[in-house]
């Protein structure tokens, strides 16, 4: 089983039950069913913060993943410890689609170097 934790969810945001549904449905996506993440809702501030410190770019951004546990960590694929994803609520317009992209990064997928497969499943997460 995913366990999930949720900290400093905004009011008046999704519910975490929903959020922990799209969550485990991103990781189970990424073949991964067992283990742990946590999401974490920031300022604008702090995730600047975490921008400049870990990808050398100025100002805030939407959402950052870190991910702990790799795929070839040595480590079965469904127990592990996935990371942590740091989102701005104040700069995402869906926070839904913020957990799913960044839950997704976590389990190994990139859009950057793929070839639409992130973004394709992340619709199909976001429209289940």
């Amino acid at each position: 089983m995913l366990d999930v934790e949720i900290l400093g969810l905004p009011a008046g945001k999704p519910a975490a039950p929903e959020l922990r549904r799209l969550i485990i449905a991103a990781a189970q996506t990424g073949g991964v069913c067992d283990g742990h993440v946590a999401i974490e809702f920031v300022d604008a501030a702090r995730i600047a913060e975490l921008n400049a410190r870990h990808r050398g770019k100025s100002g805030p951004t939407d959402v950052l993943s870190f991910p702990v546990d790799g795929a070839d960590a040595g480590m079965p694929a469904g127990a592990r410890e996935l990371g942590d994803v740091v989102i701005c609520a104040e700069h995402v317009d869906d926070l839904r689609e913020a957990v799913v992209h960044g839950v997704l990064h976590l389990v190994g997928f990139d859009h950057d170097s793929d070839d639409g497969e992130m973004l394709a499943a992340q619709r199909r997460l976001l429209a289940s």
